[in-house]
């Protein structure tokens, strides 16, 4: 969809599916953590309530709650999958995407030989990272792929250098929760796959911009988390099948042939399975009031893709006028690209002083914001700054507004 045929942003209509933009303990505040965790939306909260409320038994049982707990529960998978254009039982739930992560790093030790290798990042998040590197220890050959010291991006070229027949898997993030800059993910995916390897992308950090259509990204493994796209603590796991098949259960013996059981061996947590479906309520709610023309035709892929599109085009006309801010500003270095169709929403920044002294100078003037490492200790050491001393880091989603913006620069301009 082309930024001509968007509408209007609705901003007021959007704020008021957000019950913690309404509190009066909140006023004043403009909030700049988004990539730390986003504030939940209203059907979510509706949805988690019932299931505490009504739901909380064991689901899947033949009584009423039971049953009814467990369809919300399939809800959640069926309509996450359709929006991120994959097929229900490649979309698995888990505590969070570091434990994902770990599980499927684990069937990965399992079904991969000595002798072979894997590419990963210094770009990443730890989570996409740590666990993989520990492959090491079952003789697998790590080969890292090391960001720009400058620009801190992914050459693709960097990739390819890399890659021969003994590779089997490539990790990267979709956009680094540091650098901002979302990679190129079909084309990276490409050229993975042309040299044999799967590949496995975190996509924590771009995901709260937008879910994305999975299938046209080409990813074998996609990774995020749902408390950062306005939803329940969960990680939520795409492993398209034909992969999902071929590694190793992690789960109990019993569960080894149930695609969605395989990689999570932990019991689930039910009610925050079934209010992930709030997710997907709040996109259809946002479509439908956005396009009503659409509203009762398009699929759930469509109005995820639409959403994305509308989500994005708002974001980069607050992000622009931050960015053109910070680069004029001798006294910081702003990490990644400067122009807003090249980046999401989170913008690092490097000083003299540490990214928690900065943060905490914000908070007074009603900015809460973070400063440190974000677990992204191999991505600063790669821009040659060190993690202890650490950056502030400034990030938000489509419910901030202008005024919000206006708000950060008074504040940054008296700060830095």
């Amino acid at each position: 969809m082309s930024s001509q045929a968007l509408p209007s942003f609705d901003i007021d209509f959007v704020r008021q599916q957000f019950p913690a933009l309404q509190e009066p303990v909140l006023d004043g505040q403009a909030f700049f953590e988004n990539a730390g965790g986003s504030y939940t939306c209203r059907q979510v909260i509706e949805r988690l309530t019932r299931f505490y409320t009504q739901r909380k038994v064991q689901p899947y049982g033949p009584y009423d709650a039971s049953r009814l707990g467990g369809e919300e529960m399939d809800d959640a998978r069926d309509r996450l999958a359709a929006a991120l254009d994959v097929e229900s039982d490649e979309l698995s739930f888990g505590p969070s995407t570091t434990q994902n992560t770990y599980v499927l790093a684990r069937a990965f030790a399992e079904h991969l030989s000595p002798g072979d290798a894997i590419v990963l990042t210094n770009q990443d998040h730890e989570a996409n990272t740590g666990p993989w590197r520990r492959l090491t220890a079952a003789g697998i050959e790590v080969r890292e792929w090391r960001l720009d010291p400058e620009s801190g991006l992914l050459d693709p070229a960097g990739l390819s250098a890399l890659l021969d027949d003994r590779v089997k898997l490539v990790c990267f993030p979709h956009c680094s929760n540091v650098v901002g800059a979302p990679n190129d993910v079909p084309a990276l995916c490409a050229i993975a796959h042309a040299a044999g390897a799967v590949t496995c992308v975190d996509g924590v950090s771009y995901a709260p911009h937008g879910l994305p259509n999975v299938a046209k990204l080409g990813a074998d493994i996609y990774l995020f988390s749902s408390y950062k796209t306005f939803g329940p603590h969960q990680g939520i796991m795409v492993v398209r099948r034909a992969l999902a098949d071929a590694l190793p259960s992690q789960a109990h013996y019993f569960n080894a042939s149930y695609r969605t059981k395989k990689f999570t061996p932990a019991g689930p947590d039910h009610a925050q399975i079934a209010a992930c479906a709030g997710m997907v309520d709040y996109l259809e709610t946002l479509h439908d009031h956005h396009f009503p023309a659409a509203a009762g035709t398009a699929s759930l892929t469509a109005k995820a893709e639409a959403v994305h599109d509308l989500s994005r085009d708002y974001e980069n006309t607050l992000l622009q006028p931050l960015l053109d801010f910070l680069g004029t500003r001798n006294s910081i270095r702003l990490i990644g690209p400067r122009t807003a169709a090249d980046k999401a929403p989170t913008v690092a920044v490097h000083s003299q002083r540490s990214g928690e002294d900065l943060a905490t100078a914000l908070a007074p003037r009603g900015i809460m914001a973070g400063g440190g490492d974000f677990y992204g200790v191999r991505c600063l050491e790669g821009l040659g700054i060190d993690p202890d001393h650490g950056v502030l880091r400034l990030s938000f989603v489509h419910y901030t507004r202008r005024e919000d913006i206006d708000h950060l620069i008074d504040a940054l301009e008296a700060e830095i």
